[in-house]
């Protein structure tokens, strides 16, 4: 596990401060969970975007709202109420990139059985939580497999929707969504109890793995669920309680125009961008 600088610590520190704050809510997809009070509410659509969080924002927002609008601003009802046959026509057409009408579907009905036997999604991964002492991993996989399995006629298309630390991806989406669902505000939800911040899993996408690599905090050059593991133990050793909380430091120094006050706290062994993954 790679010493951090504390110059880097202190920058990440500062970042982490700049860029969880309210203003840059507009910006992400967790904007879409925002507009909801009821926490049932906000862990469906929430679900809806972090899969479909990927592509040009300002198209992936419009998509979201369109899909709110179908699900008439009701989603826990919705899926809730789900059945193909009376349900199917709001979703007709609906799609994202590779996501299509018949994913919009099967996961609305597929959600739907298990918000009808569990009463939640996070009653649903309570039991995984329980069992592990290290992170997310199984409650993660829980999910996911829950929602491919829910129904014998769900396709084989949606497994690329919904991934799992077993077959050795990031799980980048979905460790965003327990993020968004599991950290208190202003920025995250805090609309899950039962989910230790601790054991959260840094999402590692293309900005916050270039990053991480740029400062020193991971060496591995892919980016996988062991890499997405790697680089939290090593956050943790900056804030045990709430690794995770770097996630705002590493995605917004690589995503967003960085202020001149943090650009300056930059240390010039770290000041040049990786050119690649």
């Amino acid at each position: 596990m790679p010493l951090v600088d504390p110059a880097i610590a202190t920058l990440l520190d500062a970042a982490a401060e700049e860029f969880q704050r309210e203003l840059y809510i507009r910006y992400d997809p967790i904007s879409i969970p925002h507009g909801f009070d009821d926490p049932r509410d906000q862990e469906i659509i929430g679900l809806f975007a972090a899969i479909l969080a990927w592509g040009r924002r300002d198209t992936m927002l419009r998509k979201l709202e369109e899909l709110c609008d179908r699900m008439s601003y009701r989603p826990a009802r919705f899926v809730s109420d789900f059945r193909p046959g009376s349900h199917g026509a709001a979703l007709s057409g609906f799609k994202h990139r590779t996501f299509q009408t018949i994913d919009a579907l099967h996961l609305c009905n597929n959600l739907g059985i298990i918000v009808r036997r569990e009463g939640s999604l996070e009653s649903l991964i309570s039991p995984s939580l329980a069992a592990s002492l290290r992170d997310i991993g199984p409650a993660i996989e829980t999910l996911s497999t829950s929602i491919l399995t829910a129904a014998p006629e769900t396709p084989h298309r949606l497994r690329k929707h919904l991934a799992r630390p077993s077959t050795g991806g990031a799980c980048k989406r979905l460790s965003m969504y327990f993020r968004w669902m599991a950290r208190p505000g202003p920025f995250d939800l805090g609309a899950w109890t039962k989910v230790d911040p601790s054991l959260l899993v840094l999402p590692l996408d293309v900005h916050s793995a270039r990053q991480a690599r740029r400062f020193g905090l991971l060496s591995a050059a892919a980016n996988n669920w062991k890499s997405a593991l790697a680089l939290t133990k090593t956050c943790r050793t900056l804030r045990a309680h709430d690794p995770c909380v770097y996630d705002f430091a590493l995605f917004g120094l690589g995503a967003y125009d960085v202020p001149e006050e943090l650009a300056a706290m930059i240390p010039p062994a770290f000041a040049t961008e990786p050119t690649s993954l």
